[in-house]
């Protein structure tokens, strides 16, 4: 069976098995649709929030970040496991005990204000269809290369496979087919890497083998690190970003995961808040699988690369463009790989300086590309192809249900329309999800940057609006109505214009550029700004909250009631 055939078989499996069980756990009502009844044992939505927390950004791109970036880029995986900790200690269980179904809702309802929660879903929106673009671009990816389509057709298709199950399914059905989405997954990431961690060091464990001694004696970060610096790279265990920059960077990624809306709302879907600290726990365990593989596999993919293109040693000649390996001319078709052929010998030249380099890889392929180049079995390049899929679309879904509940139930059910029928509440909500898939679709089309850094814009946009206005919901009585809005307001817009002008999007004539320009503050680039905005945000909150009206005493009641164990101050000495 051609390669062909067997991609489309596997994917093409896994698609009907993510519809069927969206048929099967059909939301029949608001409650399903939003929060899935409330029903879903703490394993189960465990498994789910890590398929939905590990995106196209996690499967496909962080690798290929890390493979170039080396050190530098270390910063993801500590961001993002960091800030699940946070989400799961600081605010998922006592946004469960609040009992809502939306993040805009329990702003709203915690700073008395109908403003607030508009400006909420109003960040929301803006955070999770930059979010849902990284996943778009990641869809993209992967049916170019893998069914042999354009970039453009197989975002259209993925738009189309979200659409069935998201929109037919809601909560419910994403949920049930988010747990099946993360086992295709994490199969699908950790087969390769033990097949290339044995390959090259014969250590089964990836994580273990980054470590271990490969055929030329050496251990691998140390071989990695002299083939990069002879061909005039970075060492890649070295450190070259600024400390600054590396630090606010990860806890920018930190607090925007603890911000993340379509995370958050998982803990919603839990019958009882021990659950949710439960399903907490078990997300970390499930999502940990696949975190401490990625360095790994980014480390091993560059080894592999040099390795193809220097088969006698760097010090050597390159491979000849006529000679490339088939998973060379694959990826080519995809426009994602590139050789230029500057000088004209016919050879590829792979070295860090621009002006010479020849051959360009998007850091997007490294993760699908992996199983190809170390010349893997035929099935293990499907399933890599499936999860990728996977990936992406477990997330998109999630993000969509997001924006779905935040238009529907926050803005059309809460101001619009408050006297709509659940039947009108629940088609408003399917409406609202299929617009939201359109236009992330149409964004997809043109990406700001590799899908993790898409997504790390968003998670900067989390960080600067939504995580200070619940951390300061939950634990201070004194921010008021005022307070919240202004410092959610000022945290959007400070870190939007940052963004913009540091990625250099200026239109003119009709058109965008999309290169980063020089850092505007110290060297804190658009990406790791968020940090910056949220402390711009809690800044704001304060100053304006001391200088409005105090927090009404029943909200103060409200805030006491979420944070206090039921039954607390029952066993007292007399």
């Amino acid at each position: 069976m051609d390669q062909f055939t067997l991609n489309l078989l596997v994917v093409g499996a896994t698609f009907a098995l993510y519809i069927g069980i969206a048929i099967w756990a059909r939301a029949g009502s608001t409650a399903e649709f939003y929060a899935a009844g409330r029903g879903v044992h703490p394993v189960m939505n465990g498994m789910a929030t890590g398929a939905d927390w590990m995106s196209a950004a996690s499967f496909i791109s962080m690798a290929g970040i890390i493979a170039f970036g080396g050190f530098n880029t270390s910063a993801y995986l500590m961001g993002w496991t960091g800030g699940y900790v946070l989400l799961a200690m600081l605010l998922a269980p006592y946004l469960r005990k609040f009992g809502k179904f939306t993040v805009p809702e329990f702003i709203g309802d915690r700073f008395y204000s109908q403003t607030a929660r508009t400006v909420a879903v109003v960040c929301l929106i803006i955070a999770s269809v930059t979010y849902v673009i990284g996943q778009m671009t990641g869809v993209g990816v992967a049916f170019s290369r893998f069914l042999e389509v354009s970039n453009e057709t197989g975002l259209f298709i993925g738009a189309a496979i979200v659409f069935m199950y998201a929109v037919v399914g809601g909560m419910k059905g994403i949920t049930y087919t988010q747990v099946a989405q993360y086992v295709v997954l994490i199969v699908a990431y950790t087969i390769p890497a033990i097949f290339i961690s044995l390959e090259l060091t014969g250590n089964p464990i990836p994580g273990l083998g980054l470590f271990s001694q490969t055929q030329s004696g050496q251990p691998l970060l140390t071989e990695l690190n002299g083939l990069l610096v002879d061909l005039g790279f970075s060492n890649y265990t070295e450190q070259t970003d600024t400390t600054l920059n590396m630090f606010l960077f990860t806890l920018s990624l930190m607090i925007g995961t603890a911000g993340l809306p379509h995370v958050i709302v998982r803990f919603f879907t839990v019958p009882s808040v021990a659950d949710a600290r439960v399903s907490a726990g078990w997300a970390l365990v499930f999502i940990a699988l696949l975190y401490l593989t990625a360095p790994a596999v980014g480390a091993m993919a560059r080894l592999n690369l040099i390795n193809t293109v220097y088969p006698q040693g760097v010090a050597e000649a390159p491979l000849a463009y006529e000679a490339r390996p088939d998973w060379v001319k694959n990826w080519e078709q995809t426009g994602l790989l590139k050789f230029d052929d500057k000088n004209g010998d016919g050879l590829i030249q792979y070295v860090a300086d621009d002006a010479a380099n020849e051959f360009t890889v998007n850091r997007d392929i490294i993760t699908l590309a992996n199983p190809e180049i170390a010349n893997l079995p035929g099935w293990v390049i499907a399933l890599v192809a499936a999860g990728g899929l996977a990936a992406a679309l477990s997330t998109a879904a999630g993000l969509l249900m997001a924006i779905s509940s935040a238009v529907s139930h926050d803005l059309i059910k809460s101001q619009i329309n408050p006297s709509i029928s659940e039947k009108g509440e629940l088609l408003s909500a399917r409406i609202a999800m299929a617009v939201a898939i359109a236009v992330a679709t149409w964004l997809g089309l043109n990406p700001p940057g590799f899908a993790a850094q898409t997504v790390a814009l968003a998670f900067g946009l989390a960080a600067s609006s939504i995580f200070p206005a619940l951390m300061m919901g939950i634990f201070s009585k004194r921010i008021n109505n005022t307070g919240a809005v202004a410092g959610m307001l000022s945290g959007l817009i400070v870190t939007l214009i940052y963004i913009f002008l540091h990625k250099g999007w200026f239109f003119v004539a009709g058109t965008a550029s999309f290169s980063d320009a020089d850092p505007l503050l110290l060297s804190v680039k658009s990406t790791s700004f968020g940090a910056v905005g949220a402390l711009i945000n809690f800044v704001v909150a304060f100053v304006v909250s001391g200088m409005t009206k105090e927090t009404p005493q029943e909200i103060q009641d409200l805030v006491e009631s979420i944070r206090v164990p039921k039954g607390a101050g029952a066993a007292v000495d007399h």
